[in-house]
């Protein structure tokens, strides 16, 4: 498995209420990009994924961290998988993205004794671009959340592999994420709750998600960090149901799921 490209998803828990009940795993996502490893945004139950993966996933290996923002469910295991893939700062290595909300001030979630245990820290900005090794870009894209929050955007010499977080929607990320081939989405609920006011959410609905990806038509969308509303609906009946009705390959993620790239 370790010789292709892949997206394997330790977690598709979204939401407080799926990630405090354990209704699906809070674990972030491991990949590998042109041979190079990562984890993204490692939440509750991460390192205990990654043991019990199979293969197991050896954080030595790893290359990068990527941190789109602090909240629990999305930052949790960030100290813990730092400390193992270094073995505990003994050899320092790999290189964490994140916003400077993250690293610094009243909110950071980086512990200040693991910081020096990684060879590069890099913090992620509106628009930001970044060279990562083996001929990969970066594009980190401002989101509108309710804490620092960017997507991501890599772009390969095969694929263009784009990571669309938490955010509420906007117009905007249409023209962003323009060009990618593969989206994985955060797709949190089915439609807001009408005791809700929409700002106070911040958060993706399918009808959201069903115009990010009617306009920009990748060739796979791949829907995740499921909310309440999501989980009891059946993701894999709501992919296959925007599937139909965008005529795109649409599928939902399952915890331990692995697609190829």
């Amino acid at each position: 498995m370790e010789q292709k490209d892949f997206i394997k998803f330790l977690g598709t828990a979204g939401a407080r209420f799926v990630m405090a009940l354990q209704l699906r795993s809070s674990a972030g996502i491991y990949g590998v990009l042109n041979g190079k490893r990562f984890i993204l945004d490692p939440g509750p139950g991460t390192l205990v994924r990654c043991a019990k993966a199979r293969p197991r996933i050896d954080l030595l290996k790893l290359d990068y961290i990527f941190l789109t923002h602090v909240h629990i469910d999305h930052s949790n295991d960030i100290n813990v998988i730092i400390d193992a893939m270094t073995e505990g700062g003994l050899t320092p290595k790999g290189t964490l993205f994140a916003p400077a909300e993250a690293v610094e001030g009243e909110n950071k979630v980086i512990f200040n004794y693991v910081k020096n245990f990684l060879n590069k820290i890099e913090i992620l900005k509106p628009f930001g671009e970044y060279s990562l090794d083996n001929n990969i870009k970066l594009i980190s894209y401002p989101h509108r959340h309710t804490a620092e929050t960017y997507g991501l955007k890599f772009i390969t010499e095969k694929k263009v592999v784009s990571f669309i977080v938490d955010t509420e929607f906007f117009p905007e990320l249409i023209d962003y994420y323009q060009g990618s081939d593969i989206i994985i989405i955060n797709t949190v609920m089915i439609k807001f709750p009408e005791k809700h006011r929409v700002p106070v959410i911040k958060h993706l609905s399918v009808g959201d998600t069903k115009k990010i990806i009617t306009a920009i038509k990748p060739e796979k969308v791949v829907l995740t960090h499921f909310g309440m509303q999501m989980v009891k609906a059946k993701p894999w009946e709501v992919a296959e149901k925007l599937a139909k009705e965008t005529g795109l390959n649409v599928i939902a993620a399952n915890d331990g799921s692995t697609i190829e790239l």
